[in-house]
């Protein structure tokens, strides 16, 4: 199943995009995609249901990120062999973790804002799970039962903040907006091979982020274990994973997004994002 939010921004109701392409309305079935529902198995009450028999969502209605309420919203450093090489640092032996915050996340095609006094702000595509129940201590080979889905996220950055002002990488990763998640909650029976994906990202109508899940350092299942051995992973929360080369970071010279740029990402199967890079204002 591909799941959605869909709706004015706060106000979002939960759908599912139909084999024929119509947004469904889902809010007869449950009353939205939380942890709370989650955990009380929304994803199996939705697969009882013939998607026919539900309402159509008009078509151009704003999608919302594919989930509300996330707790905690956790990423992985340095996760791809072919960006580590562009960045000029070594392979991870063991996941690199950080958090973003949980107000990072908006909609798949909301305007992202470049923070106030920001003259870094970076693109990054990456592949995200949701957990569908909580996860503690689990195995990698039991790891994927934990899973809700997989979505498109976009891991904004701003360079200077995360690298030149000391400390953790989180000051340049938990502005508000640098999160867009979806278009679709993708539950892991539509995913043949989450370890081979194709990724994309195009700044302004130009490709500049070409990549593929298999050259993944750690692999979805290893990451959700593997993490699992150090916090409680609970409903609703994402992992976003890490991203393909091409970061404007990694360039020569370096580039950087400024306001009126706009991105379109997306990965094999999971669906596209647009946004439009806008100015801050106080």
């Amino acid at each position: 199943m591909k799941l959605l939010r869909f709706g004015a921004a706060g106000a979002e109701k939960p759908g599912l995009l139909a084999k024929d392409g119509t947004i469904r309305d889902l809010s007869g079935v449950i009353s939205d995609i939380t942890p709370e529902t989650l955990k009380n198995g929304a994803i199996a009450e939705i697969a009882k249901v013939d998607p026919a028999s539900l309402p159509v969502v008009p078509a151009g209605t704003r999608l919302g990120p594919v989930v509300n309420g996330t707790r905690n919203f956790i990423a992985v450093g340095l996760n791809y062999v072919d960006h580590a090489h562009e960045t000029n640092m070594p392979i991870p032996a063991e996941p690199i973790l950080f958090n973003k915050a949980p107000n990072c996340i908006v909609g798949p095609n909301d305007n992202v804002t470049i923070p106030k006094g920001s003259e870094k702000t970076d693109w990054e595509v990456e592949l995200a799970i949701v957990i569908g129940k909580t996860a503690s201590y689990v195995s990698e080979a039991d790891a994927i039962n934990y899973v809700a889905g997989y979505a498109v996220c976009h891991d904004v950055s701003e360079r200077a903040f995360q690298t030149e002002r000391g400390g953790q990488w989180m000051k340049g990763k938990g502005s508000p907006t640098f999160g867009p998640l979806g278009p679709y909650l993708v539950t892991p029976d539509e995913v043949a091979d989450i370890q081979n994906l194709d990724m994309y990202l195009d700044l302004n109508g130009e490709r500049v982020q070409t990549g593929n899940t298999k050259t993944m350092i750690f692999g979805v299942a290893h990451l959700v274990s593997y993490i699992s051995q150090f916090l409680q992973l609970d409903p609703g929360d994402v992992i976003t994973t890490g991203t393909p080369p091409g970061v404007g970071m990694g360039m020569k010279p370096p580039r950087f997004l400024k306001a009126g740029d706009k991105v379109r990402l997306g990965i094999q199967g999971l669906g596209d994002q647009e946004q439009e890079f806008v100015a801050y204002k106080g």
